[in-house]
């Protein structure tokens, strides 16, 4: 073999590793994990080719004041959209609409269309409560 089809081959074997870290580390990597709670207000099962369970969760809160400029608190809401891409834990959120989740999500760094539209992945639940028991 000669020189030129050895630097050649190299070159094809480091960039075959570098788009494979970059696949990896885009798209498999869990960048952060964490827990979310609020009220389930939309859960759906939908695509066009890759049918993927997508999820709403509003999260209530206060917006405090600003002493500087005089501003009073107000409500706010934050959405929180996420994917679950195991069935037994959607069939679970399928019950839970209107209703308060606490959930764990796996947060990726890129999404995949067979694992859902969303970044965030909801990977279990933790707790359900209605808002009656609040």
């Amino acid at each position: 073999m000669t020189t030129a089809k050895k630097i050649l081959l190299w070159i094809i074997v480091g960039l075959v590793l570098a788009a494979g870290a970059f696949v990896y580390f885009r798209f498999y990597f869990v960048f952060g994990d964490g827990v979310k709670a609020g009220e389930l207000n939309l859960f759906t099962y939908k695509g066009y080719v890759f049918k993927t369970y997508e999820g709403r969760l509003i999260q209530a809160g206060f917006k405090g004041s600003v002493p500087k400029t005089g501003g009073t608190a107000t409500i706010q809401s934050y959405i929180f959209d996420f994917s679950v891409s195991d069935e037994e834990v959607a069939n679970e959120l399928m019950k839970c609409s209107g209703k308060n989740v606490e959930v764990h999500y796996k947060e990726y760094l890129g999404a995949l269309p067979w694992r859902g539209m969303q970044k965030q992945v909801v990977d279990r639940i933790i707790s359900v409560t209605s808002p009656d028991d609040l």
